[in-house]
Formats: C-alpha cells, structure tokens, sequence
C-alpha cells in the first residue's frame, strides 16, 4: 500500500493558517482530532514563547467558539479547541483516507503522512482541490514486505549480509567469509542471496511503476 508524503498549505482566510503565519515561530502541534456533527474538535500543544497571547487570539476568531487551556508550562501550553472550520479533517474525512496523529502546523504549513490505497490517495487529492487546498507531494513510496517476499532464510542471509558489510562501499566482507560465517557453502550462500536480491529488485521496480504520481492524482498541475 503507498505511503504518500505531502506538504499542506493552509488558505490564510482559515483561522488556524491566518494565526500560524502571524506566529511563524510558534508550532501548533495536533495531538487528537474528530470532526463532530457541524465543525470539529481537537487537543492541541502550542510551543511559543508567546503562548498565552496566541490562545487569547485564537479564542478571538469567529470560528473557534471554544477554547480551553488545560496545561501551561514555560513555553508549551496544552489546549483543546472547538471549530467551525476543521480544514485539515474535512478533505481526509470525505475521501475516507486515515489521517497520522499528531502532526504539526507551523508557518501556514503542515506535513502529512497517508498511508491508503491509490483509490483513496487519489480522492484525497480531489478533495484537497475541491477546498482549495494546495498541496506539495514530497515523495510517494510502496513498503515491500520483506516477511511477505522473501523466506525467514533469505532474510536472515540478507540481513546479515548488511549487518557485515557486505553491500558496502567499499565491501568489507566477502561472500567466502559470509558463507563460513552462517555455516553456509560459497555456492549456497550466493545462489540464496542472488534470489533475495532479485525478489527485492524486482519488487521495488514493479512500486515504483504502481505508485506512478499521475496515476493516482496527486501530481500537481
């Protein structure tokens, strides 16, 4: 399943983009959110040296009827909030897609991390369009499964093979004493990494293909 890698902009007309950008050394770290039947809650830790003047203007937008402070410590303060305005929860909520807690708003910006099928990533990039949400795609990738590709053996050679090494530039160990180090014939030893080695190769080149950006609508036009 991809792993997409976004950077989301947040319009400046939405309260939480406005207030980060007038505080852009202040992080506004999202700890838990939900969204409710009209707007959305969530728990945030706000680290700034100027924390409490950020809650009172926080608490002073239309869209945050509720704020609560429920910790303060020297430069982080603990709230939980109520909007009208949950931006960042409304586009993963419509396109199904689960959202990676916490994560951080600073400057306008917020990096996610998605994780979904490439059905679901291509909704998400839909609905990030359809609120007018820009967006930048820092990378998307495909975890292979090496418990899946590969055989407890073929891992435990390959591993070591790394752990020793062997795959390093320049080599610092050599098939002749890898095999005597697993116990393992010269010949063995190469014939069971040569077909880890193509399993993996072959499994990243067919990712790369699969997880193709344009494919699933999260290049940017």
């Amino acid at each position: 399943m991809p792993t997409a890698r976004l950077t989301i902009t947040i319009p400046d007309d939405i309260w939480v983009g406005n207030l980060s950008r007038r505080y852009a050394d202040a992080a506004f770290e999202i700890l838990t959110a939900f969204p409710k039947e009209k707007g959305g809650v969530a728990l945030a830790e706000i680290t700034a040296e100027d924390g409490e003047q950020i809650v009172t203007e926080m608490a002073a937008y239309e869209a945050v009827p509720d704020v609560d402070l429920l910790k303060e410590t020297e430069d982080t303060l603990l709230v939980q909030f109520e909007t009208s305005e949950p931006i960042l929860l409304l586009p993963v909520k419509e396109a199904g897609t689960p959202l990676e807690l916490p994560f951080t708003v600073t400057d306008g910006n917020v990096d996610w991390e998605i994780t979904a099928t490439q059905d679901r990533l291509s909704r998400l990039a839909d609905q990030l369009r359809e609120f007018d949400i820009a967006f930048d795609v820092r990378s998307v990738t495909h975890e292979i499964e090496t418990t899946q590709l590969l055989t407890d053996r073929q891992v435990e050679i390959l591993t070591h093979a790394v752990e020793t090494g062997y795959y390093d530039t320049p080599r610092t160990n050599t098939l002749t004493d890898l095999a005597e180090e697993l116990g393992l014939a010269k010949s063995t030893c190469s014939e069971t990494l040569h077909r880890a080695e193509e399993k993996v190769i072959k499994q990243f080149t067919n990712d790369v293909d699969y997880i193709d950006t344009d494919a699933i609508g999260l290049s940017q036009d």
